[in-house]
């Protein structure tokens, strides 16, 4: 990923890239802006969490993980393993854009948009037992079986969507879903429980996981492999090679293929966290690349640093496969490999200590989200991407 990321990088810096210009003469304002809002969220840099989907579950000041792990207080540690692994996997499974107008109202009446509400709403049809094919007994699972059966109705309903309140790419959710339940069900390496009893569920990746542990240890990129292997398969896409769904794996007409693995890599910083609650040392973070997404892609076009071609692209809606958006997003993490380093400097920090996880979740997003609220109202990101829901 990074080095194809890379050779489009390389290629923009040339001049060569039919839709973009770089102006590296503003990265140091937005590696300022990294700072300062780092600064505001984390005063204590050596503090910063990964980013990852457990940040959302907090939104609006309430510690529903907290309350998750209060359910699961009877259970050994594999069953709150797979339960945490379910909840964070359909969570971020179902955040690939919310659009402008969708809102999520909890029970106490407080709205949540984009990846919060998306994050609060999917943590409320999770525990809630819509991904249990037993919901009165086991509620907190997500197993094969009801995954299978997962329909556009069960969502809408489940994330109040009606025609005053849409959400993009409903449909294609619920379809990923079911892929995903069949899946599990098809793929007992990594979804049937090592004891051989278990039914086949979602959250016993996190056992094989541990299991395939040296020395209490496993790499953040074997965690990708698992995520990649065990997931790749429900990526269906119309320009599949030899069956083979490609994922997030884009070909630039000039170019030659891209891998973003956008949503892969952010359920591996997300499946990292409760794999350490669980007693792992994760290693080697920084091997995985950001992520090539709205804001983090967002601040670099509207901090200056990436310069559309044409400037009336901006109003523009481009498909997720176009040109465009394959140079976009693979500026995007080359660049973000650069304001992590300058990040780092004006923190004083190494990359051990702060890594490409922390950078981003300090951040980068941050800014880029702030960025765009300046500029826009309701905060939109500055490109617009027609959405099918499994992407972005």
């Amino acid at each position: 990923m990074r080095e194809r990321c890379e050779a489009v990088y390389a290629e923009g810096l040339a001049g060569r890239l039919e839709h973009w210009r770089i102006d590296l003469g503003a990265m140091a304002h937005v590696i300022d802006r990294v700072l300062r809002v780092t600064a505001e969220a984390y005063p204590d840099p050596r503090a910063i969490p990964y980013h990852s989907r457990w940040r959302h579950f907090g939104a609006g000041g309430v510690d529903r993980i907290a309350r998750l792990d209060a359910r699961l207080a009877s259970v050994d540690d594999d069953e709150r393993l797979a339960s945490r692994m379910d909840l964070v996997v359909t969570s971020v499974l179902l955040d690939a854009g919310a659009g402008e107008r969708w809102v999520y109202r909890d029970a106490q009446g407080r709205a949540f948009a984009r990846s919060e509400g998306l994050a609060v709403a999917s943590h409320d049809v999770f525990v809630a037992g819509a991904f249990s094919s037993n919901p009165a007994t086991a509620p907190l699972r997500a197993d094969g079986e009801a995954l299978a059966r997962t329909d556009a109705q069960v969502l809408a309903a489940g994330f109040q969507i009606d025609a005053g309140n849409p959400l993009v790419g409903l449909d294609g959710r619920a379809a990923l879903l079911r892929r995903l339940g069949e899946r599990v069900q098809g793929a007992p390496f990594y979804f049937a429980h090592p004891d051989g009893r278990s039914p086949a569920r979602l959250g016993h990746i996190g056992a094989r996981l541990r299991q395939s542990a040296d020395g209490g240890a496993v790499a953040a990129s074997a965690v990708l492999d698992a995520v990649l292997g065990a997931l790749g398969p429900i990526w269906a896409r119309a320009d599949a090679a030899g069956g083979q769904p490609p994922g997030d794996v884009w070909t630039h007409s000039r170019l030659g293929g891209v891998p973003f693995h956008k949503l892969s890599q952010w359920l591996t910083y997300s499946l990292c966290e409760p794999l350490e609650w669980s007693g792992l040392r994760v290693t080697g973070l920084e091997a995985l690349t950001g992520l090539a997404e709205y804001r983090n892609g967002g601040l670099f076009v509207d901090g200056g640093v990436l310069v559309p071609a044409r400037a009336e692209a901006l109003g523009e809606v481009h498909a997720v496969g176009s040109d465009l958006v394959i140079e976009w997003r693979a500026l995007t993490v080359a660049l973000l490999d650069r304001v992590a380093q300058g990040v780092r400097e004006g923190l004083g920090l190494s990359e051990d200590e702060l890594p490409l996880a922390r950078v981003l979740e300090g951040g980068t997003w941050r800014a880029g989200r702030a960025i765009a609220a300046e500029k826009r109202a309701g905060g939109a990101p500055p490109l617009r991407i027609a959405s099918d829901g499994t992407v972005f």
